[in-house]
């Protein structure tokens, strides 16, 4: 997967803002969960309906999320973290909102995707992170949820292929977009 994850060279080359680098990361986010779908639908497992196809790019955002946070635990301070995960959500609740308009029309969507954020930050909270990589616990979960989306087609397989496969393909893309989009030391 090829993703845009270095900013430009101009003669203004100037550090970004917390800001800046957490909207950069969430177009990532969105990016790397919309492929892990693509690749997941492209290996056979079946959706059945837009909204389905949603709730599995939300299930690997909010995982890539989660892992953003951890990734910069030791180069952010507690405020800068805090807002720089704040960003990356409230970015990734625009888009989610955006997207749910156009499967369900206009109402409120950004509440419930909130809502299910900070239920599953929780979660993934309480899972062991092995050093430079999220635990086998972690990928594991990711793979559950996902499977409770999915379709009925193939479904007791798209845990294992969740975790042997698509989860470490988009935390590779991950961590390659925050070491060339951060600060220096990611």
């Amino acid at each position: 997967m090829r993703i845009k994850s270095k900013w430009g060279k101009g003669k203004e080359h100037k550090e970004r803002s917390i800001e800046d680098q957490a909207s950069a990361v969430a177009f990532i986010v969105w990016r790397i969960a919309q492929d892990a779908l693509l690749n997941l639908e492209n290996d056979d497992y079946q959706t059945d309906s837009l909204k389905q196809r949603m709730d599995v790019v939300v299930e690997f955002v909010i995982f890539l999320t989660h892992l953003a946070d951890r990734y910069s635990y030791e180069n952010m301070s507690a405020a800068e973290r805090e807002q720089f995960v704040v960003g990356i959500v409230m970015n990734l609740a625009r888009n989610y909102q955006g997207s749910m308009e156009d499967i369900e029309g206009i109402q409120e969507h950004k509440k419930d995707f909130i809502d299910l954020v900070n239920e599953r930050m929780a979660d993934y909270s309480e899972m062991p992170f092995d050093g430079e990589d999220p635990s086998f616990m972690m990928r594991r979960y990711l793979g559950s949820r996902v499977q409770q989306v999915m379709g009925e087609r193939h479904n007791k397989w798209i845990e294992t292929q969740v975790l042997e496969i698509n989860a470490p393909e988009a935390i590779d893309n991950l961590k390659r977009a925050m070491e060339n989009l951060l600060k220096p030391g990611f």
